[in-house]
This record gives structure tokens, sequence and C-alpha cells, in this order.
């Protein structure tokens, strides 16, 4: 059995979706896949935590049995980490050929942030791959340097969040760079992998879905706003697919033209209802109808904090991050790291 650590300085870099890519590619070669992930915490700030919904979306991806608890303890950082840590494994690595450990890389009292996984690492003999978000400064020797102290551990490094643009350049780059820092992926920014439901999109802006709601788990992988133009027509709703179309409730017209294209839902600010013809034409296309009392520059500025920390954690999105991992991820090198191949 191989503990698998995936860690990552940044939050939001894709820790839960590299788990998520690997334990379901891991589950169809035929391995029994596991999942951990300690929360490690001050005594202090312990009280109430309990698993996250990162865990539970792991938990029912990989057909886990453990309970929530145990794939996501609260574990003090005071002393005896190592113990702690190995203690809590054991009830969820027996069976198992790879456990795919979501790592920490947060302080603990009286250590630094990278100490913790350190610490961790260690104590379970644990394989490492880094996650990193996309930076245009990114250089082998850069994250040799910044990770260089997990030694023969490091299995490698994923960059995730690479614009589209510049994927090719960017593969090229690191992999002509050479040196001692094995690069496992370099991973696209797609706009499924964090896009939101519908649903989400609703709770996010505080609105409420007026009509249907029976496509409220759709994933909204664009956003429109109202054109500025007197007359924009679905020929400018057309340039997008798959997208909300953030209007004023006052502009029907509008409205009307967004229902004519591809366009998961409408979310309508001022807290006024839209016209018949608009609610009948979305329950005949079957497009749901946000109404939130916001107005534009809320919605606008509720979406921009949000998309930045979008969580994977829908089902729906698995099936193009297999594809985009078949496509960008050394899987050969991952299983002779692991022992596997």
């Amino acid at each position: 059995m191989t503990a698998l650590y995936i860690t990552s300085p940044q939050a939001g870099a894709g820790k839960t979706l590299l788990c998520a890519g690997l334990g379901r590619q891991l589950r169809r070669d035929g391995k029994k896949v596991g999942f951990f992930k300690p929360m490690v915490a001050d005594i202090k700030t312990m009280a109430k935590k309990s698993a996250d919904s990162d865990t539970a979306f792991l938990k029912r991806i990989l057909a886990l049995k453990e309970s929530l608890e145990s794939l996501c303890p609260v574990i003090t950082g005071q002393g005896k980490l190592a113990a702690k840590v190995k203690q809590a494994y054991a009830k969820v690595s027996p069976g198992k050929d790879v456990v795919l450990v979501e790592g920490v890389w947060r302080q603990r009292p009286g250590a630094k942030p990278i100490e913790t996984s350190y610490e961790i690492v260690e104590a379970l003999k644990a394989k490492v791959i880094i996650v990193e978000g996309y930076s245009p400064e990114f250089s082998k020797a850069k994250l040799l340097g910044r990770y260089g102290d997990f030694g023969e551990r490091l299995l490698g490094i994923v960059v995730n969040k690479v614009p589209q643009s510049r994927l090719a350049v960017v593969s090229e780059q690191l992999s002509s760079q050479g040196g001692e820092v094995n690069i496992l992926g370099v991973l696209p920014e797609d706009r499924l992998l964090f896009g939101l439901t519908v649903a989400e999109l609703a709770e996010l802006v505080q609105g409420e879905i007026i009509n249907d709601s029976r496509k409220s788990a759709e994933l909204v992988e664009n956003f429109m706003l109202g054109a500025l133009t007197a007359n924009p027509g679905p020929d400018y709703f057309g340039r997008k697919a798959n997208k909300a179309v953030l209007l004023k409730a006052d502009r029907p017209d509008m409205q009307l033209a967004a229902l004519e294209t591809s366009t998961r839902c409408l979310v309508l600010s001022g807290d006024v209802p839209p016209i018949y013809a608009v609610r009948q034409g979305a329950v005949d296309k079957g497009i749901p109808i946000i109404i939130t009392k916001g107005d534009t520059t809320f919605v606008v500025n509720s979406l921009e904090q949000a998309l930045g920390r979008a969580k994977f954690n829908q089902e729906k999105k698995l099936p193009r991050l297999a594809e985009i991992m078949k496509q960008q991820f050394d899987f050969p090198a991952l299983y002779k790291g692991l022992g596997l191949s």
C-alpha cells in the first residue's frame, strides 16, 4: 500500500481536482483506492470542525465505505502530530493499493506552513505531488528550490490552470529545461472544470429560481452581460454557449433574445419579475430564471470573487477531467514512481 500526498501552497490550485482525476483512473485500472484528508488544527479552534465538502465528493465518486469523520479527521497540531496522523490513517488504509492524501499547507503552532506537510509525509512514508497554479515566471529551478527538501519522496509537479493559448509553449519550455524536478502534468484552464451550477449561481447572487428548477444542476460554462447596443439580438448572445446571461429586469428585449440561444439561465437584477412573454419563453425552452435584489454591479462582483475559488465538486465534470488527464498527465511516470507499473 502506498500513500500519495497531494498538496499545494495555493488555495484553489486544484488538489481536489487532481485527487478526483487520479483516483478515478486508478480505479479504472483495477486498483483499490482510498482517500484521506487530515485537518490539522489548534486545539482551541477545533471544537466544531467537520468533514468538508471535498471529502464528501471524493467519498462519493470513489465509492468509499469509510465514514466522513474517518476520511477527514480533525487532528490537533500540538505534540505528537506524526503519531496522531498515523493512527487516523490506519483506519482508512487497510486493503488499499493507493491512498490519496489531500495535504494540508497551513501553519500549526510553532511551525512554518510547509513543515506540517513534511511531518505528515514522513509519518506516512508518502510520495508527493505538488499542484502549482500557473504563473508566467515558472521554471524548474525555482520549483526545485521551493520543494527540493521533499527529496526522493517528490514524484513531481503538476502545473494547473494554464491558459489555452499558453499550453503548448509552457509544456515545451518545462520539458526542455531538464533538471531534477519531474513535471507530471501541464493542465489547461478549462471553464467547465471550475464552472458553477445554476443552483450555486442563484445562491451566490442571493437570488431565487422563479420557474422550473429541474435544471438547477446544469453547469454554467460562460457568462454574458447585456450588450450596450440598442437592440442586441440572438447574433450577440449566440457568441457563447452554455452560458448564464446577466440582465436588468427592465430589458425584456434582451431577455427574449438570449432565450433564442444556448443559455443555461437568465439572471435578472432589480428584483422585478419578467413579463409574461419572457417567463413563458423560458418555460417552453426549459431555461431557469434567477431573480436577485442586487444590481448588476453586485452580481458581477459576486461572480468575480467566486470564480477564482470555485470548487471541483460535481460529477458532471468528471468526463471532461478524464479527457484532459489522459492527454496532459504522465500516468506511466506516476505508476512507476508508485511501484504500480
